[in-house]
């Protein structure tokens, strides 16, 4: 049998100081969105992999912000994967896998224009696409390249080695020969 509903979490409460999760957040069940439901361009978006990142911690904040804040009510924002269950997009056939800002929710219609088609290198994993090859490795990548212009003989301090980020500007720099301190903690 298959299932008809599914589940989101939305934000509640801007929390205070430590997230109380019975209070910050809601949990919403909702009939799954139906391939009907679709218009021209949308996409139905099963997520399966969600990237919970230090950030979402900001966005809770009613503070202005490089985003908007999550309003109340609202889904709670996160990037996904997902699979295309239903499609009304030729730039996403059925079953074609893709990565974007669906939030914490297990369906959702979205406009393909709001998504990232997932391309896996051989010998890559479909999970790659929240880590090494999507917005952690991109923010690296183009941070230390085209920001930080590094090269060879340069030395480099990352303060947020042990983070996602910061592990990958640090791999990065390596291979274009600075030296690199990483610091964690």
């Amino acid at each position: 049998m298959t299932a008809s509903t599914h589940t989101s979490v939305r934000l509640a409460k801007r929390p205070k100081d430590v997230i109380i999760p019975e209070e910050t957040f809601t949990i919403e069940t909702s009939n799954i969105p139906k391939a009907a439901d679709l218009k021209d361009g949308q996409v139905l978006f099963q997520s399966l992999y969600l990237s919970l990142d230090p950030a979402m911690r900001g966005w809770m904040n009613d503070t202005r912000s490089y985003v908007p804040p999550v309003q109340i009510g609202e889904t709670m924002r996160g990037a996904c994967i997902g699979i295309i269950k239903a499609s009304k997009s030729p730039s996403f056939p059925t079953g074609s896998y893709a990565t974007g800002t669906v939030g914490w929710t297990e369906y959702a219609i979205v406009h393909s224009k709001a998504l990232q088609k997932i391309e896996i290198p051989k010998n890559g994993r479909l999970t790659d696409a929240l880590g090494v090859l999507g917005m952690t490795g991109l923010t690296a990548y183009f941070g230390i390249l085209s920001v930080g212009q590094v090269k060879a003989g340069d030395f480099v301090v990352v303060s947020g080695a042990a983070g996602a980020t910061g592990s990958v500007v640090g791999q990065i720099a390596k291979l274009k020969g600075a030296r690199v301190l990483g610091i964690a903690g």
